[in-house]
């Protein structure tokens, strides 16, 4: 049986993207491209695919969003005993995907993941809608549930409780310090752009890669 064909097919026509234009720092050059997203109004340009593998070595990927990026590396918040929370603690080997393809752009991310600081999570914690506070609290993620009238009643509860509503031990930050960056920019008759930054020492070395 022969599956369906997608056979749509886009021209690239992108600006070049070379080693003479590109900063010699990635987080700087992760920086502007995200900051030149935000510019062209595309919604959530914070978001990113994480890629995790279990112990078993069996992969999952799901979508997160940045929410600090400085050169000690990425931040994303979630759920601590989610299956993204249980793959880091087997294997804290992760990937990230930025995909921006109305900018016909891209970035890989490589590197390892760690908890935050307590206090990291906290204060994060502490800045978020009070609707996110208690959905985080109130949600078992990844855990198989009755229904929604179940989830819908646990917020309720969660959302009427006396104690004052802090940051749950199960939910907090991970840092993801990346050992190999990759910048993809669409180029016409796919010749396409791509620049990897290697770490290397305290420093990077950036090679080009054919597309």
């Amino acid at each position: 049986m022969t599956g369906k064909q997608f056979d749509t097919r886009k021209d690239y026509d992108g600006a070049p993207f070379n080693e003479s234009s590109a900063s010699n720092d990635p987080f700087t050059q992760l920086r502007l491209w995200l900051d030149e997203a935000r510019k062209v109004s595309l919604v959530e340009a914070n978001a990113m695919v994480l890629a995790t593998v279990d112990q078993h070595g069996m992969p999952t990927a799901r979508t997160v969003l940045l929410k600090a990026l400085d050169r000690s590396g990425l931040v994303f918040y979630t759920n601590y005993d989610s299956r993204k929370g249980r793959d880091i603690a087997a294997n804290p080997a992760v990937a990230l995907v930025f995909n921006w393809p109305t900018m016909e752009r891209q970035v890989r991310v490589s590197g390892e993941a760690s908890k935050v600081d307590p206090a990291e999570s906290d204060a994060y914690f502490s800045s978020r809608p009070l609707g996110s506070q208690v959905g985080a609290a109130a949600s078992p993620q990844s855990e198989p549930v009755p229904n929604r009238a179940w989830l819908e009643e646990r917020f309720e509860r969660f959302s009427h409780a006396d104690a004052p509503l802090g940051r749950p031990v199960h939910w907090g930050g991970y840092r993801v310090q990346p050992a190999i960056f990759e910048f993809w920019q669409g180029r016409p008759n796919r010749l396409h752009d791509r620049l990897r930054y290697d770490r290397v020492g305290s420093g990077w070395e950036i090679v080009r890669l054919a597309p």
